[in-house]
This record gives structure tokens, sequence and C-alpha cells, in this order.
């Protein structure tokens, strides 16, 4: 008699594009059962990840959910709120806080010790290091969970204090911050800020080409997150930054 194949374990994946694009798509390649859903209807080539399955409700038997918004905070809370009442009460629930702190999100739903932040911003999340942080209501036991899912996604893990912006997020979107300054006072062109940082310092990208493909809003979601929580001046948000954010145009 042939041996019957053990059942996937089910991930539900909702938030925001392209983020969700990838999840989706690292998830499937990795051998879960996907389930996802976006905060505006993606396109028809978006929605071609094998083996997943677009879904408004969440299914009853999905062992994680994974929350990824950074720019639309009531958006973002209502989605928490979904997977909380819709999942297993033993279910983890990821979310991205790079835009708001872990403890903040899980004081906005009733199951609090389920939630964990971790480190989303597009572009990044394909990079071999995720960054994961507990709150103060985070079980053991759920940290566990959420480090095997990530070391089964073939994910480095860091393990870092629960602060809007995180480590890797909050210094590239710096770093983008401070070209935007300098373009504003006309030190350079965005090709020749590019190309100082990729021949000075080694970066593969340069902080223009970066901000292109993470997204300007995505940025200024972080660099507004970190200057709200500290009031320094040092992260002061470059006004050619926010007008690009809010208005697409320089």
């Amino acid at each position: 008699m042939a041996k019957k194949s053990p059942e996937k374990a089910q991930v539900y994946i909702i938030g925001e594009w392209p983020m969700v694009e990838t999840y989706v798509d690292l998830c499937s390649r990795h051998g879960y059962g996907v389930f996802f859903s976006s905060n505006a209807q993606p396109s028809a080539k978006s929605l071609a990840a094998a083996g997943a399955r677009k879904s408004t409700v969440i299914p009853k038997n999905c062992s994680l959910g994974i929350e990824l918004t950074n720019t639309d905070l009531s958006s973002k809370r209502k989605n928490l709120q979904k997977l909380d009442s819709a999942l297993p009460a033993t279910s983890a629930i990821l979310s991205s806080s790079v835009a708001v702190s872990a403890s903040e999100q899980s004081g906005w739903i009733k199951g609090k010790h389920r939630l964990i932040g971790f480190s989303a911003l597009p572009t990044l999340i394909e990079k071999p290091l995720v960054e994961v942080a507990p709150t103060v209501f985070s079980p053991k036991e759920t940290v566990e969970v959420v480090l095997r899912f990530f070391e089964s996604l073939g994910k480095k893990i860091e393990v870092v204090q629960d602060r809007v912006g995180m480590i890797m997020p909050r210094i590239l979107c710096q770093l983008i911050n401070e070209s935007m300054f300098s373009l504003m006072d006309e030190v350079s062109t965005p090709q020749e800020i590019d190309s100082a940082m990729k021949l000075g310092a080694n970066y593969p990208q340069g902080p223009i080409e970066w901000a292109d493909k993470i997204g300007i809003r995505q940025v200024y979601a972080v660099l507004s997150a970190v200057q709200s929580d500290l009031h320094e001046d040092r992260y002061r948000i470059a006004p050619l930054l926010k007008q690009l954010a809010e208005t697409g145009r320089p």
C-alpha cells in the first residue's frame, strides 16, 4: 500500500505587494500550502505563484499568519485583527515591524502573546538574513516556532530588540535619506551618488537605486516611524524624500 504523503503546513499571507508576492513564492518553493490576499488588487501576472491560492477567507487549519504592511497602519491593524480572529489560538502571527513596533501591534489584537515582529521591506526579503523581534509577551514556544519557520525557508536569523526600523532597514533608509539631502544641496547627481557608494564603499547598489527598488513610500514609512519614536534631529527626513513619497514627483 502506498505511503500517504504528509499534509503540508498551511500559511496565510496578507499585506502589500510586492512583499506578499515574494513571500508567497518563497513559502510555496519550500513546501508550504499558501493562501494569500493583498491590500490592493494585484495584477493577473502577480497571481501566478505555483500552488498558492488567493482567498479572502482564512482557512481554519493555517498554522501561521504573516502580515506585510508598512505604509498603511490602518489596513495593517485590520489585517492583524482578521488574522487573530480567524487563526487557531495556537497559531503564531508574524508581522513586519519596520514601521511600527511588534509590541504596539500586539496591543491591537486579543492574542498578543502570539505576535512576533520581523524585518520586511521590498528587495530585503530576498536577502539571506531576517531580523526577528519578539515582544515581552512572546513565550519561548512561539519564538521557537517562528525560528523554525525561517530556518525552513533557508534564512539566517538575528534576534533583535523590538524597535521600529530594526537594524538593516533603519540603516539603509537613513543612507537613502542622506543621499536625498545631497541631491537637494546639488552636491552631485543620482548617478554620481550611486557610483560613489558602489565603487567607494563596495555597496552592491547605490542608495538611489535601492530607493527605487524598495519604493520611496516604504522608505518614508520607516524613517517617519523612527523619527516619531526617537524625536532626534539626526532622523530628520529630507524634504525631497517626503515630497517624493507624498506626490511621486520631485
